[in-house]
């Protein structure tokens, strides 16, 4: 029997998975709920939630940044886009994606305008001019000269054999009849292009599986057999259209479809609307397909030093500098894949992008490495991944360096980091109801909270206390379980627990009351700083749980900058 002080002073390392209760190198809690790791190592109590509006149905938040002076929060739900800046409504958009559709929608951003794709919908665009906004369908560039569009063209592998008899149709010159030797047309085609006879066609209607309509821009001449060589267009109705997004080297990138999910294409150079490949110049439009030995699904592209690609089972980049058809330097780095049954935005954290794996239990930092070759998939969560339940949206403040990511039983995991400080903790927040969506612009962190099975969007403050004016809130710090000298101890006796706190006036240390002075309670009195303490607290035989918990329902700041407890153990 042996008689120790132990004090912790860091928290640096947040809530761990229990599997980790036995690591001495860990400054580690088993439970941190409402509560922020400071850049010191402390804890202090998270920030409240501030009321901006009601909502008449669940929404998914998307930040959407034009200027320092023109912040807006994109608030998306059965179909309706909501624009909102600071706490004002400023429109309101009639939008073509119902709510289910929401989960896959992916975007991208380029000064005032946002593009939206979605493997069912026709991309649309967003556009912000002088305050006022806009939605509507994107449009391929098309050329004056025969009004063809510079869409990009795909021979997809279900037409091998797909031969096509071309006859006169009565409705007008420019009009033809296709038929083709075995069933392949259906409703959907109509309105697809073909590109055929060197030549497009847009099929105006469809008649049966062997036979639709279709008209060109000119009058062409009857071909004396049937058509092996023609394409469609990669994007339709029925073949899908752009799964992922996004900008990079002033090309407009479309990553992966329905119909061809391996599929990278890429805009010409300084225009985002011309896919056309032309005879492979430095600036016209790239196509490529990813190859492996698996399936590759694109998931999401993200513009970062290198074009990086994230699949369903890896992780790819694209690191040609200038990016040209000519040099197209591609190569898998990790095997992680992320998750392809709906959108989670891949975040930029201290230059690495992070995002969540496939299987919904690690959020991987993408990171180059020292010689900026290769790339690793570091897990930011491997000491917590009893916190990652089902994620459905993330988002991350660099100006509080806090990632966030809601739950799907609506709990939401918060990482306090900071590299440069050895601070990376995972914590958990909680409120009345159920967290539903995050996004952060202008530095505020905005989410969608369920009460009471109503909508509604709020913020975090530094100036608020509780949630939405009314709804106060319990947070919890307990520490993992006793060590000492290195071992495990199999039996304490704890004298006292004391903690040093900063703005506090209600505090329970192991369910006790720690007793503070008098004068603390006064309503018009400050929170108390200094340290406080409970004694006698008695044998502990079970040491696999926390020697120490503190908890508190006080709508005050409070920070606990260290715990210390006093006894007597047995190994």
């Amino acid at each position: 029997m042996a008689d120790f002080i132990k004090t912790q002073n860091s928290f640096a390392d947040g809530e761990v998975s229990p599997e980790f209760f036995a690591r001495d190198n860990l400054n580690g809690l088993s439970r941190l709920e409402n509560m922020d790791v400071l850049s010191g190592g402390g804890l202090r109590r998270r920030r409240g939630l501030a009321s901006v509006a009601e909502l008449s149905s669940d929404a998914r938040l998307i930040p959407f940044s034009v200027s320092e002076s023109a912040e807006y929060l994109l608030a998306l739900t059965n179909g309706h886009v909501l624009v909102y800046q600071g706490n004002t409504r400023v429109a309101d958009l009639l939008s073509p994606w119902n709510y289910a559709a929401l989960a896959k929608l992916q975007y991208a951003q380029r000064f005032g305008t946002m593009i939206f794709v979605h493997p069912d919908y026709q991309p649309y665009v967003l556009e912000q001019t002088d305050g006022a906004f806009d939605l509507s369908v994107f449009s391929f560039e098309r050329n004056d000269s025969d009004m063809s569009i510079n869409m990009p063209f795909m021979k997809f592998d279900d037409t091998d054999g797909i031969n096509i008899t071309v006859s006169s149709n009565a409705s007008g010159n420019n009009f033809a009849t296709f038929t083709t030797n075995k069933a392949h047309w259906t409703s959907d085609d109509e309105g697809g292009r073909l590109l055929m006879l060197g030549k497009q066609w847009l099929i105006t209607e469809y008649v049966s599986p062997t036979v639709v309509y279709a008209t060109t821009n000119s009058t062409y001449t009857i071909p004396s057999s049937s058509v092996y060589d023609w394409a469609e267009s990669a994007f339709s109705t029925r073949r899908g259209w752009p799964c992922s997004i996004t900008f990079h080297q002033d090309r407009l990138i479309f990553g992966g479809s329905r119909s061809w999910p391996g599929g990278i294409w890429m805009s010409r150079v300084g225009n985002h609307k011309n896919f056309n490949v032309g005879t492979g110049l430095d600036d016209e439009a790239i196509f490529i397909t990813l190859l492996s030995q698996q399936r590759q699904q694109i998931c999401t592209v993200v513009s970062s030093d290198n074009l990086q690609i994230l699949t369903n089972v890896g992780e790819w980049a694209i690191s040609s500098k200038p990016l040209t058809p000519s040099a197209i330097d591609i190569k898998q780095h990790t095997s992680v894949g992320s998750v392809a049954s709906r959108y989670l935005p891949p975040q930029k954290i201290e230059g690495a992008t992070v995002f969540m794996s496939a299987g919904k239990k690690d959020i991987r930092e993408l990171s180059l490495d020292q010689l900026g070759e290769y790339y690793n998939a570091n897990d930011l969560c491997a000491a917590a991944k009893h916190l990652m339940n089902d994620p459905v949206d993330l988002s991350y403040n660099p100006d509080t360096r806090q990632l966030f990511v809601v739950m799907a039983n609506g709990d939401m995991a918060v990482l306090n980091q900071n590299s440069a400080l050895g601070i990376s903790a995972w914590g958990q927040y909680k409120t009345q109801g159920q967290f539903k969506s995050v996004a952060t612009v202008g530095g505020e962190t905005y989410v969608v909270v369920c009460r009471d099975d109503d909508f509604y969007l709020e913020k975090f403050s530094d100036s608020v206390l509780n949630d939405a004016g009314q709804y106060g809130f319990s947070f919890t710090a307990a520490a993992m379980p006793l060590r000492a000298s290195g071992h495990n101890a199999t039996m304490t006796r704890i004298r006292k627990i004391s903690a040093r706190v900063l703005d506090t006036k209600t505090l329970f240390i192991n369910d006790a009351r720690a007793s503070l002075p008098n004068e603390i309670y006064a309503d018009d009195a400050p929170g108390y700083t200094g340290d406080v303490s409970v004694n006698l607290l008695g044998m502990q035989r079970n040491c696999a749980s926390a020697p120490w918990k503190i908890s508190s329902s006080e709508q005050l700041p409070s920070t606990i900058l260290s715990v210390a407890i006093y006894g007597y153990y047995i190994v």
